[in-house]
Order: structure tokens, then sequence, then C-alpha cells
């Protein structure tokens, strides 16, 4: 007689995943401290950080809330250029040590990000479908040209236009990143897992029947998109800080269609499909780099070849948790 699959308590199942992730943490940093990984390899590895959580925020208003944004990379770039202009502001009046200035850049993109995300959700997330997407395919578009032209309105030196925004402090890492991306999962995952996550969700499903049944709609569309932009400001932020230098056209039309790709070939609904997803998209074209020119066409190839084969993406709504394998394993073995 078999018995029951064990089950650990939500904080041991908390633990477990957080102690996990320490490991890859302090494994990820020693591997590059050693030498282990090369400096080259550990830029990759940033950027694939920055990615993930450009999808797992884009899978938020995607993936969970059922929206179909298509400027994603507006409130990206809203995040990369406040945050670089504040620190490069620091770091020229010596105001505050870099210990004290990245974070607050970080979070400062990240809230100017969320407050635009706020002021473009209310009208924008009244519509549905095609038009939400034409809608805010609009204000990205309209993000990316302000911040080519304000120089001229303003007068002075303030994003630099096309001649680009440089010598900003680089100040993003592997701990840094490694660590945002956990905060963003578990934000993101400890979101859904509450009421008003069950409330997202109802809404993506039947916005008709979760308005029937008191979910205040126009609230939470608001809320989930609010957060999302947060957390791709978040994710500008800390490209800036990679980079070092900003132009308005990395942050076009193409590049929300890469997060959206990204999140759709992972599986939308599902954030370890967002993880997986976003590190191969990023880390092969990196290693292929003769042929990144054919990158889009590679998207569009694996896209077709997953929406026939697997229609709901690679991971469809799996999501992976440490605990969860090792309680299957405990009841095999009881069994």
């Amino acid at each position: 007689m078999t018995n029951k699959k064990s089950k650990f308590p939500t904080w041991l199942s908390y633990l477990i995943n957080g102690l996990f992730l320490i490991f890859l943490l302090l494994g990820g940093m020693q591997a590059i401290n050693t030498g282990l990984v090369s400096n080259y390899y550990a830029r990759v590895i940033i950027l694939c950080g920055i990615n993930i959580i450009l999808a797992l925020s884009l899978n938020l208003a995607t993936g969970f809330l059922g929206q179909l944004p298509l400027g994603h990379a507006g409130f990206m770039a809203l995040g990369a250029y406040s945050s670089a202009i504040f620190m490069r502001f620091v770091c020229n009046v010596k105001m505050m040590p870099p210990a004290l200035m990245f974070p607050i850049g970080i979070f400062l993109g990240g809230v100017f990000a969320a407050f635009i995300g706020f002021l473009i959700g209310i009208p924008a997330l009244r519509l549905k479908g095609d038009y939400l997407a034409i809608i805010t395919l609009g204000f990205g578009e309209i993000i990316r040209v302000v911040l080519l032209n304000i120089d001229d309105v303003l007068g002075f030196k303030f994003t630099y236009g096309a001649a680009s925004l440089k010598n900003i402090p680089k100040t993003t890492n592997f701990f840094n990143t490694f660590l945002l991306v956990a905060v963003t999962y578990y934000v993101i995952h400890t979101y859904i897992k509450s009421r008003h996550g069950r409330a997202t969700l109802a809404i993506r499903d039947n916005e008709i029947a979760a308005e029937s049944c008191g979910i205040n709609t126009t609230f939470y569309k608001t809320l989930g998109f609010t957060m999302s932009a947060f957390f791709a400001g978040i994710a500008g932020a800390l490209y800036a800080g990679y980079i070092g230098v900003l132009n308005p056209s990395a942050f076009g039309f193409m590049k929300s269609i890469e997060i959206l790709v990204t999140v759709v070939l992972g599986g939308m609904g599902s954030m370890a499909g967002s993880i997986i997803s976003a590190t191969v998209l990023t880390s092969v074209p990196e290693m292929l780099r003769a042929f990144s020119q054919y990158r889009m066409i590679v998207y569009s190839l694996l896209l077709v070849i997953v929406m026939i084969f697997k229609p709901t993406g690679l991971m469809g709504n799996y999501e992976f948790s440490l605990s969860k394998i090792l309680s299957k394993k405990g009841g095999r073995k009881n069994g």
C-alpha cells in the first residue's frame, strides 16, 4: 500500500527555494571571481538576467492579466534614462557613495516607469485586443521620439538624443542582477498566488464573469500594467548600468517584439518558461555573433515551430519549484 506524497508547508517550500537561489548566487560569484567563467561569459549571463526581468514583467501583463501591450520597450527606456541621468548627476557632484547610488537609481528607474505606466494604463486598458496593442505601440514610439528630441525643446543637453547618453557609471554586475531577478520572480510569484493574483487570473479567463462577481477589473488591470512597467523600468536601469551608453534607437518597436516573442516562446503564464526562453534567446545569438544579423529570422522560425507543435509555449503553465520536486521524490520513496 502506497503512502500519499509528502507535501512541504509553505514556509519550508520558500526556505528550500531560497537556499537554492543563495547556492546558485554564491556558486556563480565564486566561478566568476576565480576565473572559471570569463568576463565575456559573465557579461552574457548579466544580459540574460536583464532579459529575464523584462520577460517576467511582460508575462505579468500578457500571460497572467491577458492583455497585449506592445510598448514594453518604452518603459524599459524610461527606467534606463531616468536611472542613468540620476547616476551621472550623482557622480558629477559626488553627493553620495556608489553603494547608495545604485539602489536609489534602480528604484527611481522602476518608480518613474511605473508612474508613466499608470498614466498610460488608465486610458489604454479600457481597450482590448488589437486596439490595446495599437495604442500601447503608439505610446512606446512616443516615448522613444520624446527621448530623441527633448533636448531641442528644453534648449539644453538632457538625454543627448541621437548622440547617445554616455559616461553612465557601470554599476551593474552579476550579484545585483541575480538578486533583482530573484526579487522580481518572488514578488510576481507571491502576487499571483495571493487573492489579488486570483482576481487577475479571473480577469484573464473571463473579464465579464469576473466583473459580474464583484471584481474591480479596472483596478486590477491598471495594477498589473503598472507593476509590469515597474519591473521593466528596473530592467532598463540595470541595462543602463550594464552598457554605459544609451541611444533611443535601442528601445524601438522591434525591442518590444523581441520581449513579446520571448514570453510567447516560453509559455504565456509560465515564469519558468520566461526564464528559460530569455536565457536561450539571449545566449545563443551572443555565442554565434557571426550570424547575429539573422537573429530575428531564428526568432521567427522558433516561434512558428513552437506554435505548430506546442501552441502553449515550451513550458505551458509549468512552474519550477525545488520543493515540489523533492516532495515528489520523497513520495515515491515512501510508496
